[in-house]
């Protein structure tokens, strides 16, 4: 979320505020550390010279005009980490990003609505056949024939919320506006269909809300306990959550407007998640961020039968793109990149661009994090810039071919 970037509007007001405390800001040359591996350096020649391929793209990916203040990439294998980072985690501080800071993790919250759905699924709740008429009967009748698999796909049809005028317009006369989540679909419920389910591809932010609507009335059980029980618990993400405020869990790493010749100016709390709920709004860190997409990807307690239904893809690109070809799945996007194929999603919110991603077998995991919301409408040179990084990531995540930049 969104799928395109918000108005301005709610933000530039702050702008003002803030300019005296964005004058006293830190430049970010030289606010940069090499990879940190745990359990000690290890790696051949061949493997640092990469390593040092990767950090010099990830800071002049925030040395160039109008890039983040701040990024970082961890990638795990077997266990063991690589971290790098560029910038910092603060404007005005030295403080690197850590892989323990908070972040929205934007639409890589529909991969966690998916988690949620697939498992119901595979203990027999809810089939991915299931239709809107059967469980949320409310909802608009040319809508009922949509299917919870043609939501996690993209193929629903289904307007997008985030794309109403009169959403639009209250999120810009009030960006902390607490919304009422579960009713977030009634701004398109007098709209018709884009299209008819299961004939197109179209990226909509209203699926994941009906995922999680879907969830609740199946189960009877709140989306967000369900999250708890079924997602966090399971994998010990103590510091994921889907708050409804503006506020985000110290530490966080600090997300940003960056508009340039403008200083960049913190928005990290500017807005509030009710307005995203479950197709952007949750809050995790790189750490677990990592941990998450490793056990979606490698389809963690899914069923043969789920796993080849998450498994079967279409063409549709995640928002913002990521690496290499696109693929939509079931909520997880294969990006085939010229080093291999791994499975996960991106994201990007006023402040903040995400990639997640992770091998089949889940033993392997990247995830790229930016402290700036970067797309093909806010920046395409950068976004594309980015997609040759995160695919460089990739091969180092499979080892199979050194970066393609100096």
């Amino acid at each position: 979320m969104p799928t395109r970037p918000l108005p301005r509007a709610p933000y530039r007001p702050l702008r003002r505020r803030a300019v005296v405390a964005a004058l006293a800001a830190a430049s970010l040359a030289g606010l940069m550390t090499g990879p940190a591996r745990a359990g000690g350096d290890g790696g051949d020649g061949r493997q640092r010279s990469v390593d040092r391929e990767l950090q010099h793209g990830l800071r002049a990916l925030v040395d160039t005009p109008g890039g983040p203040p701040g990024a970082i990439a961890v990638l795990t294998v077997d266990g063991r980490s690589e971290v790098y980072r560029a910038g910092t985690a603060e404007l005005g501080t030295e403080r690197p990003p850590r892989t323990t800071d908070h972040m929205r993790i934007a639409s890589v919250a529909k991969a966690f609505s998916g988690a949620v759905a697939l498992h119901l699924a595979d203990s027999g709740r809810v089939s991915l056949d299931d239709t809107l008429g059967r469980w949320l009967p409310r909802l608009p009748a040319a809508w009922h024939r949509v299917t919870v698999g043609q939501l996690l796909n993209h193929t629903s049809g289904l307007p997008d919320y985030t794309e109403d005028p009169a959403f639009i317009a209250e999120f810009a006369a009030d960006p902390r506006r607490r919304f009422d989540s579960r009713e977030l679909l009634r701004y398109v419920s007098g709209d018709p269909l884009r299209f008819r389910p299961g004939s197109a591809y179209r990226y909509s932010n209203s699926d994941n809300i009906a995922v999680a609507l879907v969830a609740e009335a199946a189960t009877g059980t709140p989306y967000e306990r369900l999250l708890a029980e079924i997602v966090y618990r399971p994998l010990g993400l103590g510091s994921t959550s889907l708050p409804q405020g503006y506020r985000l869990p110290e530490p966080y790493l600090h997300g940003y407007d960056v508009d340039p010749p403008n200083r960049p100016q913190d928005i990290s709390t500017a807005l509030g998640a009710s307005g995203v709920w479950a197709s952007g709004g949750i809050v995790s860190t790189p750490g677990e961020l990592g941990a998450f997409i490793r056990a979606w990807a490698g389809g963690r307690d899914l069923g043969p039968r789920t796993r080849r239904r998450q498994l079967t893809f279409v063409a549709g690109s995640s928002e913002p793109a990521g690496p290499g070809r696109n693929e939509a799945g079931l909520a997880l996007f294969a990006y085939r990149t010229r080093c291999g194929t791994v499975y996960g999603h991106t994201g990007n919110f006023p402040g903040y661009t995400q990639l997640a991603a992770a091998t089949k077998d889940g033993e392997r995991s990247l995830t790229v994090s930016l402290t700036s919301q970067v797309n093909s409408v806010t920046n395409p040179r950068l976004l594309a810039t980015l997609r040759g990084l995160q695919e460089d990531f990739v091969c180092r995540l499979l080892d199979r071919r050194k970066p393609s930049r100096a």
